[in-house]
């Protein structure tokens, strides 16, 4: 018989993975890394039990974290990647042709390694690319000591449990808008509401200290169980999330990226929450 992965995310429930192979497991430095094969899913890579991506629906994920701050900003040269150690969100940022320079800080040198290797769909060659800098740090570490400047910043983070816990604090937030350009956006990885609810709350009013125009927007990514999950925007400028189609539609056009899931169209429907988001941080 097959080995089962168990997700351990939620106490009242969890979802279970058919594991049809175990390419790779191992306790690093900062956390426990499995990754395996799963006859739906593809590859599937964890850290202390809780599932971060998988080959089959990894592209709705980086494309809506990617690419709905990019087109938004219009011209972004530099950007900032917390996290981010399978590659797939530098390989959707690369694929923006403004952009100058990618600097990716990941604390986990391990994962990078083991992404080249046993997920290598993912980064599609992204290491290689000239204008990254590749950073093997603390991210909260990184943007309290750095004086570079970024037009976007993309928190691509794990759950805030773990190393992942300080990249939803306040003074994460603040130090990233410190280092963000005038003008500039900030996107980050924020749970799925349903069952996080509190994690939209806290967001929501840590962030919103700090940022003068400060939302969410959502996507449905299959693996990630509850329903939709929710991505926290952070900017001074208002007129960035609510665009008109047309100039969206023209960017998308003229940067001639091929998208998956990722359209003008949806890209602007992301804005609209389900109530039940809205109500709660009406509540706040």
């Amino acid at each position: 018989m097959s080995k089962v992965f168990n997700e351990t995310l939620y106490d009242a429930l969890n979802q279970s993975f058919r594991i049809d192979k175990l390419y790779f497991e191992q306790k690093t430095g900062h956390q426990h890394l499995m990754i395996f094969h799963n006859a739906f899913l593809g590859r599937v890579m964890t850290l202390d039990g809780i599932v971060q991506t998988t080959e089959r629906d990894e592209f709705i994920y980086h494309e809506m974290m990617a690419h709905v701050p990019l087109f938004a900003h219009g011209a972004p040269r530099r950007v900032l990647i917390i996290g981010g150690g399978d590659g797939g969100m530098l390989r959707e940022v690369i694929k923006h042709a403004p952009v100058e320079q990618v600097t990716m800080v990941e604390i986990d040198g391990a994962v990078v390694e083991m992404a080249k290797t046993y997920l290598p769909k993912h980064s599609q060659g992204a290491f290689d690319d000239p204008r990254l800098n590749l950073v093997i740090a603390d991210g909260m570490d990184f943007v309290r000591q750095s004086e570079e400047r970024f037009d976007v910043i993309i928190s691509d983070s794990t759950d805030p449990i773990g190393p992942g816990e300080v990249l939803f604090t306040d003074d994460f937030y603040a130090q990233c808008k410190r280092i963000l350009n005038p003008g500039g956006v900030m996107a980050t990885q924020n749970g799925v509401p349903f069952f996080q609810i509190d994690e939209v709350r806290d967001t929501a009013r840590r962030m919103g200290r700090h940022f003068a125009d400060q939302t969410f927007y959502s996507a449905a990514v299959p693996t990630y169980y509850g329903g939709v999950m929710t991505f926290a925007w952070g900017s001074d400028n208002p007129g960035l999330r609510t665009l008109d189609a047309d100039i969206l539609r023209r960017r998308f056009q003229d940067a001639a990226i091929e998208t998956r899931y990722y359209t003008p169209e949806i890209h602007q429907a992301s804005f609209a929450l389900p109530r039940y988001v809205s109500t709660a941080l009406a509540e706040n």
